[in-house]
């Protein structure tokens, strides 16, 4: 992709190297993705909101509604005046900090349930069928359509414009052999620390968690396992996963409107310092309206995720490696 959009006239967006790809000279795959980011793009950044709002009422009390606000204006603060640069090293810092309070949060989490096997024991005695087979959250087995839906995941990651902006970002090819191995190993660290942190907690805490609040898990474990002052550390974790993803966002809305929409189709010659108003005037738009969704406290934030996972990346594999693939 890194090496693909340099030649396509260093297509800065996702939806630029589609028009290049394809030479779509009547910018028709602008127009139909940019829809697609804006509509699905809106219930992804919300669940972002969400998530925050969660954090917020869980850790200090505040009304649901208040603290989705209140993280909307800290996002919309630093990704307004900073743009991709400030969001790209906020998210460097952000990561770390996510990945380190997992791991942290997870070891010890299991040591103070007595270790891996009397986990694994406990979690048999609680609930043995989430050992013994895969089932959904209500204890009944997954079909065959569920199994394919869930591998399918795997193929949302490939076209997710916030993510693969930053592979397009990277200054040269050389460096992407580099990218890759970190990327996977946060990836695997991070993904296996919140499986145990999730195994823990259904042992640790004495009331089970159910619906929206199973997504609060991490938040009431450190709270339970660690001083204040640490687990204090561990909840800014989670609003930095929150933040780190609804700002990225954010500027892929926003680009998608001033790059893909505004500055492509109405105004070519638009310079620099209109397009800047436009991707500002668009991202507080955009924050407006995704924070208005999220005022709905019982979203399940993966659900909302769920809309806006699976609308590039199949689309994005086969342009890449399937030279016979046509803009119809």
């Amino acid at each position: 992709m890194r090496e693909q959009s340099e030649t396509f006239s260093n297509a800065l967006t996702l939806l630029g190297f589609f028009e290049y790809r394809f030479k779509d000279d009547k910018h028709i795959l602008r127009v139909i993705t940019t829809f697609f980011i804006l509509v699905f793009f809106l219930f992804y950044t919300s669940s972002g909101l969400v998530a925050g709002g969660k954090l917020f009422e869980s850790v200090f009390g505040l009304p649901y509604h208040w603290a989705v606000i209140g993280g909307a204006l800290a996002i919309l603060a630093y990704t307004v005046f900073g743009g991709f640069l400030a969001v790209s090293w906020t998210d460097l810092f952000q990561g770390l900090l996510m990945s380190l309070a997992l791991c942290v949060t997870a070891i010890v989490g299991l040591q103070q349930s007595g270790g891996i096997e009397s986990t694994i024991t406990m979690i048999e005695v609680k609930n043995s069928a989430l050992i013994h087979s895969f089932v959904s959250t209500d204890g009944s087995k997954l079909s065959f359509i569920a199994w394919l839906s869930l591998m399918g995941w795997g193929l949302g990651y490939f076209g997710q414009p916030h993510i693969i902006v930053r592979f397009m970002a990277i200054k040269t090819t050389s460096m992407v052999t580099d990218a890759r191995r970190i990327a996977v190993c946060w990836t695997l660290l991070s993904l296996f620390a919140s499986i145990c942190i999730g195994m823990i907690g259904i042992v640790y805490l004495d009331t089970p968690l159910v619906g929206a609040d199973s997504k609060k898990v991490f938040i009431e474990l450190v709270k339970l396992i660690f001083h204040p002052l640490i687990a204090g550390i561990c909840l800014a974790a989670v609003l930095a996963a929150i933040m780190s993803t609804a700002d990225s966002q954010l500027l892929v809305a926003s680009s998608a409107v001033t790059e893909d929409f505004y500055k492509s189709i109405f105004k070519r010659d638009a310079n620099e310092k209109e397009l800047l108003i436009v991707g500002k005037i668009a991202v507080i738009t955009i924050a407006i309206i995704a924070t208005f969704l999220a005022m709905q406290p019982n979203a399940k934030v993966l659900e909302l995720v769920s809309y806006a996972w699976a609308a590039f990346g199949t689309v994005l594999l086969l342009s890449l490696y399937w030279k016979k693939m046509s803009k119809n």
